[in-house]
């Protein structure tokens, strides 16, 4: 099992900056189902080449994308570990707000009826 540590604020803020932008999640989307070149990931896309090149160069900063070039053509393919880490950070605040809403869900159900406020 894959343990988990809290990422540190640059390594977060890094990912979801990087899945910010439509365009890089359309990326990312199309690289979770297998490995594509520069070409493959432009075609879907209405931006620039030079544009998609871009993008890429701020999913591989992220490290959510890994690239390597075999003779003319550059192949990209998705990292899992930065998705897990913002799945978790977010998984981790969605537990917190339903222990909370769960306690106060509880409180309001001690309280007598004729103190419950009636909409």
């Amino acid at each position: 099992m894959l343990e988990y540590a809290e990422p540190d604020s640059a390594e977060l803020d890094s990912v979801f900056h990087a899945l910010a932008d439509p365009s890089r999640r359309a990326m990312v989307d199309q690289l979770s189902r297998g490995t594509a070149s520069v070409s493959q990931l432009a075609g879907p896309l209405s931006i620039s080449l030079a544009a998609v090149v871009q993008h890429l160069h701020v999913l591989e900063q992220s490290g959510l994308v890994r690239s390597q070039k075999l003779g003319r053509v550059r192949t990209c393919a998705i990292q899992p570990t930065p998705l897990r880490v913002a799945e978790q950070w977010a998984a981790d605040r969605r537990a917190a707000w339903e222990h909370h809403l769960d306690r106060l869900g509880d409180y309001l159900a001690q309280q007598p009826p004729d103190q419950r406020r009636k909409h």
